[in-house]
């Protein structure tokens, strides 16, 4: 009982902590693609939520939220067979809520969140009732196209132990989702390397990233690797190698080396006890230090409009991408104006549209000045983010 109360009480902190930030956000052009252009899973169950509680950010976001919060109920479920006490799976948690990546996928509109949530039930059936886990497979052909990752991590498992039947099958629906899907290999031959464990550095942390990474290296040279290594090792090699030719996308592998946390966990805390009090200070250190910076982090995600005050060009902001729009909108809508052509940004008549900014041919929005035309300014807190200026088609 008292571990379930302190994981609701995480959970319920991180929670309000999200609903407060919600309020901070305008929907991404990502986002906005996905709710009007898009056909997939995630669109329709955010059309549903919009059809219930009207066209708001609240009803927008909710959806992700509530897909984060199980996801981190399913990590705690599926950690248990890697730890040796249940504060082992409340830390596991907490450290989960804090990554910059997972609170990313609670507050953007993005599959991510729920590719994690999926992926991380797939592995719970599969503790649970391993029969029905390959039931899933066939669905999640058809959810989205990072699955392809999933089906090549069983593929290589099946491979190590020789089971035949689920071999062919993950092989059967990997080629049906490279088919569905395609694969994106446009372009000239480009290294991304560097830039793709940059940006897992940010999604994880730095030192998490790192720990992760060896977690996983050490793990090769055990006979105890499981599904779960085999998951995340899969998705985390694939995507290093695939960077030296292009650049991926970070939100399709990402999910699977967060299955690696349990991992992590079970090799921390063995290391530290088997270990007698006197020699566990570096352990903690390392634990504590890592611990800070993630609140660091997660802290810098949360009340991130803060950082513009340090910030002389509001562009570099992180999170400029999430912002403006909706203050735009309102801004427009002071000034009785309902729509608008945005010259040259498709981007930002698509988030115009979600906040009631139709488009019309009659008045134009620009970013560069013309003459007779309205100064329309977006400002946080005293801080100039954009400037746009609104005109008549005749001027």
């Amino acid at each position: 009982m008292k571990t379930r109360l302190i994981l609701f009480l995480i959970l319920g902190i991180d929670a309000a902590l999200l609903v407060y930030v919600i309020s901070t956000l305008s929907i991404t052009y990502h986002g906005a693609y996905i709710l009007f252009e898009d056909s997939s899973p995630l669109h329709y169950i955010l059309n549903i939520s919009l059809s219930l509680f009207g066209q708001n950010d609240y009803a927008l976001r909710i959806p992700m939220i509530l897909m984060h919060l199980a996801s981190a109920v399913l990590l705690f479920v599926i950690s248990k067979p890697y730890a040796r006490y249940d504060k082992d799976r409340l830390w596991l948690v907490l450290i989960y809520v804090l990554l910059p990546g997972v609170n990313s996928a609670a507050l953007l509109i993005d599959s991510a969140g729920l590719v994690m949530l999926l992926l991380f039930f797939y592995v719970c059936i599969y503790q649970l009732k391993p029969k029905y886990a390959d039931l899933l497979l066939p669905f999640y052909l058809f959810v989205d196209s990072s699955f392809v990752w999933l089906f090549s991590g069983l593929f290589f498992y099946a491979l190590n132990k020789k089971q035949n039947y689920k071999m062919v099958l993950n092989l059967v629906l990997l080629t049906l989702s490279l088919y569905l899907f395609g694969f994106d290999t446009h372009g000239s031959p480009r290294g991304h390397f560097l830039d793709t464990l940059g940006l897992y550095a940010a999604v994880f942390s730095p030192i998490v990233f790192v720990y992760l990474f060896y977690v996983l290296y050490r793990q090769y040279f055990s006979s105890k690797r499981d599904m779960i290594w085999y998951l995340s090792a899969t998705a985390l090699s694939l995507s290093l190698l695939l960077s030296f030719r292009q650049r991926i996308a970070l939100e399709s592998f990402a999910p699977y080396l967060m299955l690696a946390l349990p991992l992590g966990m079970q090799m921390f805390y063995h290391s530290y006890r088997v270990r007698l009090k006197q020699f566990r200070r570096k352990y903690r250190l390392f634990f504590w230090v890592s611990f800070f910076l993630l609140v660091i982090n997660a802290m810098a995600v949360l009340f991130n409009q803060h950082l513009y005050y340090f910030i002389n060009d509001a562009k570099r902001h992180f999170a400029y991408k999430a912002h403006v729009a909706k203050e735009l909108a309102l801004a427009l809508k002071n000034e009785n104006i309902h729509c608008v052509d945005v010259v040259n940004s498709r981007r930002m008549q698509l988030r115009l549209r979600f906040y009631g900014i139709d488009y019309c041919k009659d008045i134009l929005l620009l970013e560069d000045p013309v003459d007779g035309a309205k100064d329309v300014t977006v400002s946080y807190m005293n801080k100039q983010l954009s400037h746009y200026y609104v005109s008549k088609m005749h001027n």
